[in-house]
């Protein structure tokens, strides 16, 4: 069902819709979210990783399952796949939605300066928290 769309949870570079529009893509209902018990690593690529007391914010959108297919096919990232994740809005209201993450953790002390620097203006971009976009 190409038209058949999904609730995700993105924390990366994804999170700018300016970005998905580029790629021919139409996210709907954008609303800023967060997961618990989950911190984010960044390496060559961002991932997310269970982690108790954490808390790591994005965006949750609604995109079409096709999109996401095309998304997640691209080069360099065949190798995030979905998971089922319990998003909370800001609104209160928790959802369900899919978050896409490496099953491969980084490697320890591998670092992507380019990526943050990038992910911290998207970040700030779509207004997540002061204190933890200066945290990345």
């Amino acid at each position: 069902m190409p038209g058949r769309r999904a609730e995700v949870f993105f924390y990366g570079l994804f999170m700018d819709e300016d970005l998905l529009r580029a790629q021919g893509m139409a996210p709907e209902n954008l609303e800023l979210a967060w997961l618990d018990d989950f911190a984010l690593r960044i390496g060559k690529r961002a991932t997310l990783v269970p982690s108790a007391a954490s808390r790591v914010h994005g965006i949750v959108m609604s995109l079409t399952l096709a999109d996401l297919q095309r998304l997640y096919s691209q080069p360099g990232l065949e190798a995030y796949k979905p998971q089922a994740v319990l998003a909370h809005l800001a609104t209160g209201e928790v959802v369900a939605a899919l978050c896409y993450n490496l099953a491969d953790l980084p490697a320890p002390g591998e670092a992507n300066p380019e990526y943050t620097l990038k992910l911290r203006a998207v970040a700030q971009k779509v207004g997540l928290p002061a204190d933890y976009i200066a945290a990345l």
